[in-house]
Parts: C-alpha cells; structure tokens; sequence
C-alpha cells in the first residue's frame, strides 16, 4: 500500500511531525498546507489527502456542514467524509488579533465593530474564530470577510487597507510586530480557543486499519522525541521555520502536546459543536438537542475514553 497522505500545516506545530518522520521511520508523504485547515478540508474532500492535522474548530464546522453517513457500517461510503480520530495538541490556541502596522485608525479590539476581516479561507480557524469574538464582544452582526489564503497576504492586506484586520496564531505572528519585517502588523488584542487545539482526522475508510494505528504510534514517538529534546526543537523551528529563537523558547514553554494522540474526548467536540451552534457558524441543533449516540458517531471515529486518558 501506497504511503499516507498527510496534511498538516508548516508552522511550529508540526515539529512533532518532522522528528516522527527523521527519527522514527514514519512512511507518510507530509504534504503542507500554509493557508490552513479550511485548505485540508477541501483536500480531503476531494481525495487528495488520508490524514490531516488541522484546528479544533474547522474540522467540526465542516464535519457539521456536511456529515458522514454515520448510520451505516460500511466505511467506504462517501470515502470523501473524515471523522476525528486524535488529539495532537491538548492546550488552547492563542489568536492574535493584527492589523497594519501603521493603521492609525484601529488601535484596540472595540474599534473592529464593522471592520472587513481578511481569513485565509472560508471556514478556516481564522474565519471560525471570529465569530467566537464577535460573540464576545457583543457584536450581533459578522464580519465582512475576505479570503486571502496565506499569512503574508493576510499581513500584506492589512498593510494596504485590502482588510482591516485578521486573526493568526499568536507565535507566529509575533516577529512580525517589528517595523523591520516585510509586512510588519500590530497586534490589538488576543482571544484564546475554549477547547483543545489540534486533532487528527482521517478519512472513513482509514479508520480501524493497521495504517493509522501506525500513523498514529508514530507521531506519538515524535512528540515523546519533542519533549526529551527541546533545545533541538527549537533549534528547527528557528531555523527551518520563520520564528526567531527565542520565540521559539516561549512557545515549547506554553504548548502541551498530547502524550498519546489515538483518540478525541466527547466533551471537547461537545462544548465545540455547542459553541460553535451558539455563534452562528453551524446550523441546526446543538449537542443536547437529539441522540447523543448519534452525535458522537457523526464527528469522532476513536474515541479517547474507550483508551484511557493522555
């Protein structure tokens, strides 16, 4: 068999990954993807990829907007659906809320109320998530939206007024709030994820098979490797990845990488799938609202309870 396609998003997050595949003989073709989990979402619909591991939130909102066939046993049915089957990182994610550095005219969150957003796609973590914060804030109307697919051009349309602002990953972000970067952008506040930050996905057909069991084994060993061996991570982070080293010091001291990633807790899909109802981003009913069974069998393909916590 052919390797597994994996996506997965070129950022410090993916450390892991890279010591997995330099160190532990993963066999997968790790195929990036800089604009993101709305990206992947679209790539494993369309067969392109077996396994990604993308953000909590954009994995749900697409698995909501269009669910598997969860009532039937035969996992080759509409192969273009994924369930979530791990958790790669158990701590939230801090987004950045940036505009242009020079953007005189926006200078805290409540100035926003209005303003054109650039996301990276269309149900993205980027789009997602401002909908978390307009709940927050109050704000009853969403955001205009344009997709401008990479963190550069999110960066540079800030810069020339082609949007207002966007919302990025803190630590990457970071660098860029000097005015001696190309694209510089100024942070105007933060807001956290409620829930754990990244899952793994696999398609249904891929689920309950000795390749993923492996997959999975494997990125366990590389996050084992990460955390025995920090001074090396952030050595590649800061010099394969675009992160300056002490950056890169901050971060390995803020995330918590799961210690085995085989399987997703209910509750987190739970409180994301009602939140995310609650705000707008998914239609219909929220978790409480009809068979609970049901639900769980819709989003999750292991779940993590039935192999004990990380």
């Amino acid at each position: 068999m052919p390797s597994v396609r994996v996506g997965y998003v070129p950022e410090h997050f993916s450390t892991p990954l890279y010591f997995a595949q330099t160190y532990f003989s993963l066999s997968a073709n790790l195929i990036p993807f800089p604009s993101g989990t709305g990206h992947m979402v679209s790539a494993l619909r369309a067969g392109e990829l077996d396994i990604a591991i993308g953000l909590t939130e954009g994995w749900i909102a697409a698995i909501a907007k269009d669910p598997p066939p969860y009532q039937t046993t035969d996992k080759s049915l509409n192969d273009n659906h994924f369930k979530l089957v791990g958790t790669y990182v158990e701590t939230p994610l801090c987004w950045a809320i940036s505009t242009g550095h020079d953007r005189e005219n926006i200078k805290h969150i409540h100035d926003l109320k209005g303003k054109k957003l650039g996301v990276s796609r269309i149900g993205s973590g980027s789009y997602i998530m401002s909908y978390v914060l307009a709940e927050r804030e109050g704000w009853s109307q969403p955001f205009d939206c344009l997709p401008l697919q990479t963190f550069e051009a999110l960066r540079e349309g800030v810069n020339d007024r082609t949007v207002d602002f966007f919302m990025w990953e803190y630590f990457t972000c970071k660098r860029y709030y000097s005015s001696t970067t190309l694209h510089p952008i100024k942070k105007i506040g933060e807001i956290y994820t409620p829930w754990s930050s990244w899952k793994i996905v696999a398609r249904n057909s891929l689920i309950d098979t000795p390749e993923l069991d492996l997959f999975l084994e494997k990125v366990n060993a590389g996050i084992k490797y990460f955390k025995e061996h920090q001074d090396e991570a952030i050595q590649y982070i800061s010099t394969t990845l675009d992160y300056e080293e002490e950056d890169a010091r901050e971060w390995t001291q803020t995330v918590r990488f799961s210690q085995d990633v085989r399987g997703v807790r209910r509750d987190v899909v739970q409180l994301t799938v009602d939140m995310l109802q609650k705000v707008g981003v998914i239609d219909g009913e929220g978790w409480h609202e009809g068979a609970e069974v049901d639900k769980t069998k819709r989003y999750i393909g292991i779940m993590e309870d039935e192999y004990g916590d990380n």
